[in-house]
């Protein structure tokens, strides 16, 4: 291994590190808030005396808020410090959070709800350059992962958690306790994270700043969510209409599937600091594959389990790797680059929830994973179509050659 590529013990010291710790804390947080009301439907509508579809609108309108404003929210803050700002965010997610664990009618849980929103679409969009800041360049791909290990944990660990201490205590020790969390990182944050990028400023501005790359990073990050979703919102009907499961078994499954993505965020972070073309179309390419596998051979029941585990291996991949590609190609400011992907993010998800929809009303449910196949074949297309810089050079230096 390289000099350039090899981790020194001084790209490691203690308080970046403890910083890093932290974000991915925080980011844990904010998975587990934004959707830990799915858990806890009937606890929440019974207390507030409201309907389950009341209490679902919680998570709506947080993700909606969350894609509407993201971007504008984050341009809006560009001059900003960010030590200054990350605390911010942190201090209203801790407040708004307590506030929902505290509010007595369901007008003042949405209202806690929608800050907790407001605060996270700025925090997405800045939490990965502050992150990339604190270290050098060619471990970036590692710190991403740590970052998305802290996001990714949350539907797996965060929100089964929540459900499983709001049904015994109360649904308001759920968000007291992820409140508590919150503060720890807060306070570790104040303690640890520099006021300004202690590595140099590659964190600030792309790398090699190209605006057609990034704007193909975009539609691949929304070919490739929408092909995931368009299949994972309706794992329950593909695992028990087509392959016949038990619905008992879709616990399981997506507990390992939680696992099969962490070891997937690590994978790819170690990946991403190698190869970041190959980092992003590998796992893509792994996605198509074993939902044309699901389409094909999804009766039977190995098959199913097996896809369904993989999706996570595939997608835990994928996210670090697509976050060190945006701040590679990103034309301007790192900040809105990553706010623009959070973006891109949530219209995939729209986009194959729907689709995934419409495929199963008008042509069932088996034919869902060829839906999510052809998107992410879509989207290794507009991966491969996103050349690594260095190789268009030497191409286009052979082209006047010749």
């Amino acid at each position: 291994m390289s000099g350039q590529s090899a981790t020194k013990p001084s790209d490691l010291d203690r308080r970046s590190v403890a910083a890093l710790i932290a974000l991915a804390v925080a980011a844990f947080c904010y998975v587990t808030v934004e959707t830990v009301p799915v858990g806890l439907l009937g606890e929440i509508a019974r207390d507030l005396e409201v309907s389950q579809s009341q209490v679902g609108l919680l998570v709506t309108a947080y993700s909606v808020t969350v894609a509407v404003l993201t971007l504008p929210l984050v341009k809006l803050v560009a001059r900003v410090p960010r030590r200054p700002l990350l605390l911010a965010l942190m201090a209203v997610m801790i407040v708004a959070t307590a506030g929902s664990a505290a509010a007595s009618a369901y007008g003042m849980l949405f209202a806690a709800r929608i800050a907790t929103a407001l605060s996270q679409a700025v925090f997405w969009g800045i939490v990965g350059p502050i992150a990339a800041g604190m270290f050098p360049v060619h471990v970036r791909g590692r710190v991403m992962a740590v970052v998305y290990t802290g996001g990714s944990i949350g539907p797996m660990l965060g929100v089964p958690g929540a459900t499983w201490l709001g049904q015994r205590a109360g649904w308001p020790a759920a968000f007291l306790a992820l409140a508590a969390m919150g503060l720890v990182a807060f306070v570790t944050l104040l303690a640890a994270l520099p006021s300004k990028p202690t590595r140099g400023e590659h964190a600030g501005r792309g790398t090699v700043p190209d605006a057609r790359r990034f704007a193909l990073v975009l539609v691949t990050t929304v070919l490739s969510v929408a092909g995931f979703f368009a299949v994972y919102t309706y794992t329950s009907t593909v695992i028990t209409t087509v392959a016949g499961l038990s619905v008992a078994m879709l616990g399981p499954l997506l507990l390992i599937r939680g696992i099969a993505d962490f070891g997937g965020i690590a994978a790819g972070g170690i990946l991403s600091d190698r190869s970041q073309g190959m980092a992003v179309t590998l796992p893509l390419i792994l996605l198509a594959a074993i939902f044309a596998a699901l389409w094909a051979f999804g009766t039977d029941p190995w098959v199913t389990g097996t896809v369904i585990v993989l999706t996570g291996l595939s997608m835990g991949m994928f996210s670090p790797a697509l976050q060190n590609r945006v701040m590679e190609f990103a034309p301007g400011s790192t900040d809105t680059a990553s706010a623009a992907n959070s973006v891109a993010f949530n219209v995939g998800i729209a986009l194959g929830s729907s689709i995934g929809g419409l495929t199963l009303t008008h042509a069932g449910a088996g034919h869902i994973a060829l839906t999510g196949a052809l998107f992410a074949a879509a989207a290794v297309v507009t991966s491969v179509l996103t050349t690594d810089p260095v190789r268009a050079r030497e191409a286009n230096a052979s082209s006047r050659v010749g």
